[in-house]
């Protein structure tokens, strides 16, 4: 098997980039800038690819990639992920020895105030605990995405209308079209803290995307999920926005969703 890193960037050098993110393997940068151009070069003895466009969104960044990866493995990644000597070996290894996993979730070392999970086992991603995944450091047979018409939401994500939540959707879409996710607890990166392209703390805005969001993924449920959310995370949310006003800015989010 063959496995490409695929890469959404901003306003980046592909060169300094590829260095910067230790890449070892084949990869497909989309570089988000002011101009149209594509180049590629040989790092570590392999080829980078890379698409200079002008549009914005993470969606269509991560999709432009997708339909252009050959690699039988594709690893979905960003600019500010440093990957981890060998990370080729440990994914395919893992593909190797689970013939039944279409899209498997590996583990990336992130700043403590930003984790949302750490695979501490090997285990299936199901529709109960799906939600805590983000796509960086997922890997994913590309064939079975074709073939199931699985791609990234140009509405969400950073550049798009609202702010985030397209990796949730991927993850959604996958499960919903009988897909196999796995969680496995082996390492292949850590981030490199910087300053975030689109959140700008608990706004007006986060509430209602957020709203917007839960619509989509939650459908008729979206108001027990969007309670269920402000109350677990009361503390951390709502300093500076009360819980019934993020509530009210959410349910106007499922509103429009619907």
């Amino acid at each position: 098997m063959k496995l490409q890193v695929l890469v959404a960037a901003m306003n980046v050098d592909p060169r300094d980039l590829a260095e910067k993110m230790n890449l070892q393997t084949e990869a497909l940068i989309v570089n988000q800038c002011d101009r149209y151009a594509y180049e590629e070069f040989l790092h570590k003895g392999r080829q980078i690819r890379c698409f200079s466009m002008a549009e914005r969104g993470v969606g269509l960044s991560r999709n432009t990639a997708l339909m252009r990866c050959e690699g039988e493995i594709c690893l979905f990644s960003d600019e500010d992920i440093c990957l981890e000597d060998g990370y080729e070996e440990t994914i395919l290894r893992a593909f190797e020895e689970n013939k039944d996993a279409d899209v498997i979730l590996f583990n990336v070392e992130v700043d403590p105030s930003r984790a949302t999970y750490h695979n501490s086992d090997k285990h299936r991603v199901r529709w109960y605990n799906y939600g805590r995944y983000g796509i960086v450091a997922a890997a994913a047979r590309r064939e079975v995405l074709i073939r199931k018409n699985v791609s990234f939401s140009l509405l969400f994500g950073g550049g798009a209308k609202y702010s985030s939540g397209e990796d949730n959707l991927f993850l959604h879409d996958c499960l919903k079209r009988g897909l196999h996710l796995y969680a496995d607890d082996a390492g292949i990166g850590r981030e490199i803290l910087r300053e975030s392209t689109w959140f700008r703390g608990y706004t007006e805005k986060y509430f209602f995307d957020r709203g917007v969001l839960y619509a989509y993924l939650y459908g008729p449920m979206a108001h027990v999920m969007a309670l269920r959310y402000l109350l677990t995370k009361k503390k951390k949310v709502c300093g500076e926005i009360p819980l019934s006003r993020a509530f009210r800015l959410m349910r106007d989010g499922i509103r429009e969703g619907r």
